[in-house]
């Protein structure tokens, strides 16, 4: 038997922010949190924009800002990401050159593009986006706004960003949020899937050849022996099995079986992992 399965990922479009996920590309309009006129800013230098931190005061005190919210509520902490600061830096700046906020103008890579063009690894990612003339208010803005608070306070989130250009006593900000995803090799997915599959009692064997080409197949198995359970199925978290594969397992029906991982192909930008499983 063959079955296909996505596990279901986060897929919602909360007012005022933007919020991707591996099951859709959504697209909402900015809020306005408060708007001022502002004349053309520069983006920073691709060095300055991969530092280890906060760059500025101003970005530095969003940062810590961000935690401290997130420690009030009992939710964990986000670890700062130079890829998603470098996609919120070119963004800040051009809403400063359009005179406006928005997730993506005309001509502009639409959010998960930058963060992808950035470097960035992920599952999920967001944004959040104002422009008000104090810095330390715009916090304040963001979690008196229910949309922007779900981003800020977002458990699924690990990751973030910032970035805040100012011109003409106004500060244009970006917060860039996400799911930052490791980068495994296929071993390393395996032997995490493969130890998923060992609680039900069944023994992995070790014929990654097989299982690897199985799992690079779109219809099928590799190898001559007939497996009475075929899964082929991506994730972005190989820390659950699909439900349909967890069944299968329960029933004690199956005692040896293959794991194999192969290249998911994530040029959306989204970080997936394509999996086979063969129950024998």
């Amino acid at each position: 038997m063959v079955q296909r399965n996505h596990i279901p990922l986060l897929a919602t479009i909360l007012a005022g922010l933007l919020l991707l996920s591996a099951q859709a590309g959504l697209v909402a309009q900015a809020q306005r949190l408060q708007t001022h006129p502002a004349a053309s800013a520069r983006p920073a230098s691709a060095t300055s924009q991969r530092q280890a931190g906060p760059s500025t005061p101003a970005e530095q005190l969003i940062f810590i800002q961000a935690n401290e919210d997130r420690a009030r509520h009992g939710v964990a902490p986000l670890r700062w990401s130079s890829q998603l600061a470098q996609a919120a830096r070119l963004h800040a700046a051009r809403m400063a050159r359009e005179n406006a906020i928005s997730h993506q103008f005309a001509g502009e890579p639409d959010l998960q593009s930058r963060a992808m063009q950035a470097g960035a690894d992920f599952s999920v990612v967001a944004e959040n986006v104002a422009v008000n003339p104090d810095p330390a208010a715009l916090n304040d803005a963001w979690m008196h706004s229910p949309g922007h608070r779900a981003n800020l306070l977002n458990p699924q989130f690990n990751s973030i960003g910032v970035a805040l250009v100012q011109h003409g006593g106004e500060w244009f900000a970006v917060q860039d949020f996400s799911r930052s995803v490791a980068v495994m090799s296929l071993e390393a997915q395996e032997q995490q899937v493969g130890a998923l599959v060992r609680r039900f009692g069944v023994t992995v064997l070790r014929d990654q050849s097989i299982a690897r080409q199985t799992c690079a197949m779109d219809d099928g198995h590799a190898g001559s022996r007939q497996p009475l359970f075929l899964m082929h199925y991506t994730a972005t978290d190989l820390s659950q099995l699909p439900g349909a594969l967890t069944a299968r397992l329960r029933s004690g029906k199956y005692k040896t079986a293959l794991v194999g991982a192969c290249a998911a192909g994530n040029e959306d930008g989204f970080s997936t992992h394509r999996i086979a499983v063969m129950l024998f």
